[in-house]
């Protein structure tokens, strides 16, 4: 479900199926209608399980720091299809995406892909219209098959492996660093973030096939904490203040810097400090309220690290979880790492056709004070001595900002 981007469609009587479909067939016959504006980009592709949104906020806020100009496409929607394309930091105009659907309309590509497909192109084409220097390009699921793997980029970039989109994914975290992996281009560097031993030998056996030079967080580079956060990779960079909180952003700003750095972007103290002390990516462990906070903390992995950030910054407090998901991802374990910072759960029904039931989500929870509310009925203030974090979709989250 991508907001407004039917409204785009039936504007220019385009059609797209809303399914999932990986392959890159259909994406590269509708990429060579429109001349493969993907060629003509400085790319750095990024995949993995969590932090993909946050490693490409940094590198954004840090490329625009020191005077380049960006051009970001990341999923899903904040807000609508508009911030999924961004350029120089805004969402894309409402002018700039008619003219890339008039020029979608015009190749003829209506029926050939599916909605993600078809918003992948529209972004390559937003993209070479605007010509930024560089562009960062988030993979929508997986990596091998998605539709954004059609691209040569600088460098290729995983984040992190975890369990997640295990119907289309696979089971195991080989299974699921097989797909990411397949974004590993012969010759071109990866940056690989702090792994799991066995998605490490997966991802590491794939760059090896393609003769890629691999720099891996805690082996090639690392964020080390001494009076400050220092960053040591090719180059090193102190770290003064950091607005993205918790452990798991450290290794995300390095894996960040480090593909920059591989990218060949030349990178200076002040304009890295100063980024990174401004940069906050919306719905990561965002205060939007005094005590309230927004986290899309959507499967158990990064379940762990929201928790492991609250007992950083906010030792010995409790929480009141406000906690809507998908049918599709693992609620009850990440409501079961939710539970040990828990005074209680409100529980949320809200609009998306695989959203879980709120009552489902209450039947596996353990503790018992908990309730049941719709997204229009939540009281998003705290008047409690806890703080307050609505936590899971992104969609519910949006959903929010968007009331």
């Amino acid at each position: 479900m991508i907001p407004k981007l039917d409204e785009y469609k039936k504007q220019f009587d385009i059609e797209s199926d809303d399914s999932i479909k990986p392959g890159l067939a259909a994406i590269e016959e509708a990429l060579s209608l429109v001349l493969n504006p993907e060629k003509d980009l400085r790319i750095i592709h990024v995949a993995g399980t969590n932090g993909k949104g946050s490693t490409i906020a940094v590198m954004e806020a840090v490329l625009q720091a020191h005077g380049y100009s960006t051009g970001v496409f990341s999923s899903p929607a904040m807000i609508d299809i508009h911030d999924q394309i961004r350029i120089n930091g805004d969402p894309i105009s409402p002018a700039e995406l008619e003219y890339v659907f008039e020029e979608m309309n015009a190749a003829g590509i209506s029926g050939m892909l599916t909605d993600f497909e078809l918003l992948t192109l529209a972004a390559f084409l937003a993209f070479r219209n605007a010509a930024p220097d560089y562009v960062l390009l988030e993979t929508g699921m997986g990596g091998r098959f998605d539709s954004t793997n059609v691209v040569t980029p600088l460098v290729s970039v995983i984040t992190s492996i975890a369990l997640d989109h295990t119907g289309f994914l696979g089971h195991t975290l080989s299974e699921i660093t097989a797909h990411k992996a397949g974004i590993i281009k012969p010759l071109i560097p990866a940056v690989i973030g702090d792994l799991p031993a066995e998605a490490k030998e997966v991802a590491l056996a794939e760059a090896a096939r393609h003769k890629s030079m691999v720099r891996i967080y805690g082996e090639e580079f690392v964020m080390r904490q001494r009076n400050l956060e220092v960053f040591s990779g090719i180059s090193e960079f102190r770290i003064p203040s950091r607005k993205m909180k918790g452990p798991h952003q450290a290794v995300n700003h390095a894996v960040a810097l480090e593909a920059l750095l591989q990218a060949g972007v030349p990178l200076q103290q002040m304009q890295v400090a100063d980024a990174i002390r401004n940069v906050q990516l919306p719905f990561r462990f965002q205060e939007i309220r005094e005590g309230v906070f927004i986290d899309g903390a959507h499967n158990p992995a990064a379940a762990g690290k929201l928790v492991e950030t609250i007992r950083q910054e906010f030792p010995n407090e409790k929480v009141h979880w406000i906690v809507g998901m998908l049918n599709t991802k693992d609620y009850a374990k990440t409501i079961e790492i939710l539970s040990p910072l828990a005074s209680r759960f409100t529980f949320v029904n809200f609009p998306h056709a695989q959203a879980a039931k709120a009552e489902d989500l209450q039947a596996v929870c353990t503790i018992e004070n908990s309730e049941v509310l719709s997204a229009d009925e939540l009281d998003l203030t705290c008047a409690e001595k806890d703080i307050k974090v609505v936590v899971g979709s992104l969609y519910l989250l949006s959903s929010l900002m968007r009331q």
